[in-house]
């Protein structure tokens, strides 16, 4: 018997599949791992998520495998060739975003502030369980992911509207949208959920 999945897993890429089945909504902590995911959703806008997850590889490769003490090193010269590298969404203003969120980033951490438990608290540091039957349920924003938008844009960081951080949200786990007929609803609800303290 085939496993029931979210509707936009099904009849799409390996990739997709894949991913929905292993990474999205599963809780994630680590900077670079948050990092990465914040790009990507920025990325994302206007685009389907599997043109994104079809460049990971690219994205990894081209932003030092968002590293960001690398990122903010990188050359002119060499920002300007992302331009014409096909591994990536080559869009000026996404690009340029990648590299101010990469200064936002370590500025956030030369504040001693951990990406991870800054991110998390707005969810108070514990996944959101929701329990959506049908696609039209799911929001697209929540208080949580407006007022992350807002505070990550007044610590500096780009392509981080409401709509982004929400599906950011999703992504790495701080919110559970699996639909509940999903098989994945049941397993990310059961495993453990809470962040790490920080």
């Amino acid at each position: 018997m085939e496993r029931q999945r979210c509707a936009w897993a099904y009849e799409t890429s390996p990739h997709e599949i894949a991913y929905h089945d292993t990474e999205w909504g599963v809780p994630a902590y680590g900077e670079r791992q948050l990092f990465e995911m914040l790009i990507l959703e920025g990325a994302q806008a206007g685009l389907s998520w599997r043109t994104i997850l079809d460049k990971r590889e690219g994205y990894r490769r081209a932003f030092a495998g968002f590293d960001p003490e690398q990122m903010i090193r990188f050359s002119p010269e060499r920002r300007a060739e992302l331009l014409l590298d096909a591994g990536i969404v080559r869009n000026r203003l996404k690009i340029d975003a990648s590299f101010s969120n990469a200064s936002a980033l370590l500025a956030l951490r030369d504040r001693g502030v951990d990406l991870a438990g800054y991110l998390w608290g707005f969810v108070d540091g514990q996944s959101v369980h929701n329990h959506w039957r049908e696609p039209a349920d799911v929001p697209v924003t929540t208080p949580a992911s407006e007022a992350m938008s807002r505070d990550l844009k007044r610590c500096g960081f780009r392509f981080v509207g409401p709509t982004i951080c929400y599906a950011f949200m999703q992504a790495v786990g701080m919110v559970n949208d699996h639909l509940i007929g999903c098989f994945r609803h049941a397993e990310i609800s059961a495993g453990a959920t809470r962040a790490k303290p920080t």
